[in-house]
């Protein structure tokens, strides 16, 4: 079944428009899971994720995602839904929101504001409940030797990469301030300030010292 969909936009990543809350019957998995298709979402904004379908296993559930001209359609869905039905329905989505035009999407600023699109979402969802209708087996059927080759991940991978880019990126951004031969900012504030100072200091007293040394020994 298909249970969370988000639209968004590629360019910044800003979900436009999701449907209704199905089936996941405790709220805080619900939150979980609009977590992290939006984390998908962001990632697929950054170029992380390259492929244009793709299906991302998570727990007893896959995300499957289709990017056409900009626009990223997710849907959340049980594993055991036919994946083909699930990207059927990412492309008749599609098919509809290209019937908006782009400088109304473009105008749009706020996340999930598009809720023009929300309904069209539940119209088209309610479609795909059930699986055994004759339109859904004929588009299972159908040209069955040629089914797209779609990129499978599971989102520890998607994790996994995130935290390794986030960490190359703390080591190569943040700037190298503090000399190895101090062990603080401030104990090499101080060095700085005061060495000078300190050698005037020691030349002096050397040379003192040299003058009342001649004076004695004369």
């Amino acid at each position: 079944m298909v249970k969370l969909t988000i639209v968004g936009r590629v360019s910044d990543g800003l979900p436009l428009a999701q449907g209704p809350r199905y089936t996941i019957e405790d709220y805080n998995k619900f939150l979980f899971y609009k977590q992290q298709a939006e984390l998908i979402l962001n990632e697929i904004s950054k170029g992380a994720l390259a492929h244009s379908k793709m299906t991302i296993h998570i727990d007893h559930h896959c995300f499957n995602h289709l990017v056409d001209n900009g626009i990223i359609f997710i849907t959340l869905c049980d594993s055991s839904y036919p994946r083909k039905l699930a990207f059927h329905y990412l492309q008749d989505l599609q098919k509809e929101f290209e019937k908006f035009d782009n400088i109304l999407v473009e105008k749009i600023t706020r996340p999930c504001s598009f809720v023009k699109f929300d309904s069209i979402i539940g119209n088209i969802r309610r479609q795909y409940i059930n699986t055994r209708t004759q339109a859904n087996l004929s588009k299972l059927n159908a040209n069955r030797k040629q089914d797209v080759d779609i990129v499978t991940k599971h989102i520890s991978e998607i994790l996994e990469r995130r935290q390794n880019a986030e960490i190359s990126d703390r080591v190569f951004v943040t700037p190298q301030t503090v000399s190895s031969i101090w062990s603080s900012p401030r104990q090499e504030e101080i060095a700085l300030k005061w060495t000078p100072i300190t050698t005037i200091i020691v030349v002096v007293v050397v040379l003192l010292w040299a003058s009342l040394d001649s004076q004695t020994t004369s």
